[in-house]
Parts: structure tokens; C-alpha cells; sequence
């Protein structure tokens, strides 16, 4: 049978941390523009939604052609809002969650990962991850050091399943930045089949998930399996958007780099 895949955005207005994120303006246009614009780019996908509970957002994002489901506000993460929009396009197989703030996030990514969950029906969960080495791992231990809670690291076994994700630095280096150390950054991007993302989405919320405000980490307290896919950002710049201060940040990147499409 032919899997068909959907990928849907979660946004909301009510962000603590950057209130009415998803219209904030990037370079001419707004962020949820932008991952729309992203999203739509993935070849492997099927269809495109955007999930919300906000009206004002839902009838801005339609006026760009955007589909839109609307969804509870009582969702508490955005895996919750993606499991519930889901439910409303049950005849996909493959979900896949691009995060309204993955402004940066090349199309090729998402391929990436979507491709390997449609070879393999065995995988319950994907995600991607890059290698740092050179100067971005010596930027983010820098940033570390200094305090910041930005920034996840993932330690995968030979099959590529995740052991562990961390807002630390995993593995510990104990020869002090040792270029062989395997660090691989976490990228926020999951694919999940249906069954595996309804009965994620009701589970109680984890030890190591409530310590580390990582709720990946749910899946594996309970045993569900994550496939780690290693990604190539073919030189491009890795960054999302959680407070107003990074706006600046993307667009210096956008300024050197140029737009991603």
C-alpha cells in the first residue's frame, strides 16, 4: 500500500516567550509564511496543513492559500496539537510536525527524514540531527559554558535509535574538546505514524521529559522507539525563532546566505 504523507504546522499566538510569533515579520514576510513556504518545497509530501486555535491566524494564513484546522486551545505541546489535527486527516499515514518557527529549516531536511520513514513502515518515529564539528561545536559548547538552555544534543545506538536527548552536552568530553567527540545537535522535526502519535499524545508527561522541558522524551520513558536521521544542511546555517531577539539573528543569516527558496 502507498503511504501517504501530511506535514502540519502547529502554530499559536499565545507564546509566553514571543508573543503573536507566527506574524512576526522576517525580511518582508511573516514566519508562518515562511514555513509554509518550506513546507510546501518538501517532495515527498502529500499535502500541507496548518494547525491552530486562533481565528485571527487561521483566517490570515488562509488568505495566502494555506489549509487550516483548527484545533483545541487546550493543547499542551505541539505534538498534542498535531495529534489532534491528525484525527482530522486520518487518511494520511505519516504525520510529520514542521515547527512554526523553523524558518531555517531546508526542505531537503524534511525530505530527508520523510524518505527514510517511507522506506522503512517500521519506523514509529523520526527526527533529524546534524554533526557539529569545527567552528559550530566550538560555538555551541561557548554557549553552553556561558548558561544557555538553547540547544539539544541526541545520542543515537548502531541502528540509528535514540538513547537519550539533552539540553546538556552529550557525550561528555572528558579530554576537553576532542575533535573525534560524535556531537550531534538535535533538529525540533518529527515524523510519526498515526497509531504511534495517538497514543504518545495520551500519555502522562514523563520524569526526564518535566526535567528537561524536552517532550520527546515521553517516547522513550514508554519505549517507543526514535529513529535519529543524520542530516546535511549542505552549509546553510541551523536556527529557529523562540524570542523577539532572534528575529535579528535569522535575518543577518538570510542577508549573508541568501533565502532558502
Amino acid at each position: 500500500m502507498t503511504e501517504s504523507a501530511l506535514i502540519v504546522i502547529p502554530a499559536r499566538m499565545a507564546s509566553t516567550r514571543f508573543p503573536n510569533k507566527p506574524m512576526a515579520t522576517i525580511t518582508g514576510k511573516t514566519m508562518l509564511e515562511r514555513v509554509w513556504a518550506i513546507a510546501k518545497a518538501v517532495g515527498p509530501a502529500n499535502d500541507v496543513v496548518i494547525a491552530t486555535d486562533d481565528e485571527v491566524l487561521a483566517k490570515f494564513a488562509r488568505g495566502f492559500g494555506a489549509k487550516v484546522l483548527m484545533t483545541s486551545p487546550y493543547c499542551p505541546t505541539g505534538t498534542d496539537r498535531v495529534a489532534e489535527a491528525a484525527l482530522q486527516e486520518s487518511h494520511h499515514s505519516i504525520f510529520f510536525s514542521l515547527q512554526g518557527d523553523a524558518v531555517l529549516t531546508p526542505p531537503w531536511v524534511v525530505e530527508q527524514v520523510l524518505n527514510v520513514m517511507l522506506k522503512d513502515p517500521d519506523i514509529q518515529i523520526a527526527t533529524p540531527a546534524v554533526k557539529l564539528t569545527g567552528s559550530a561545536l566550538k560555538d555551541f559548547v561557548e554557549s553552553k559554558r556561558g548558561g544557555s538552555s538553547s540547544g539539544t544534543t541526541v545520542v543515537f545506538d548502531k541502528n540509528g535509535d535514540a538513547m537519550y536527548f539533552s539540553k546538556s552536552i552529550i557525550p561528555f568530553d572528558r579530554d576537553e574538546m576532542n575533535p573525534e567527540r560524535p556531537i550531534f545537535r538535535h533538529i525540533g522535526l518529527y515524523g510519526y505514524r498515526m497509531q504511534t502519535l495517538q497514543v504518545l499524545s495520551q500519555l502522562p508527561e514523563g520524569v526526564f521529559e518535566k526535567a528537561e522541558k524536552l517532550e520527546q522524551l515521553r517516547a522513550l520513558e514508554n519505549k517507543i522507539p526514535i529513529r535519529v536521521v543524520e542530516v546535511d544542511y549542505r552549509g546553510r546555517t541551523h536556527g529557529s525563532v523562540d524570542r523577539p531577539e532572534d528575529v535579528k539573528f535569522v535575518e543577518s543569516v538570510i542577508a549573508k546566505e541568501g533565502e532558502l527558496l
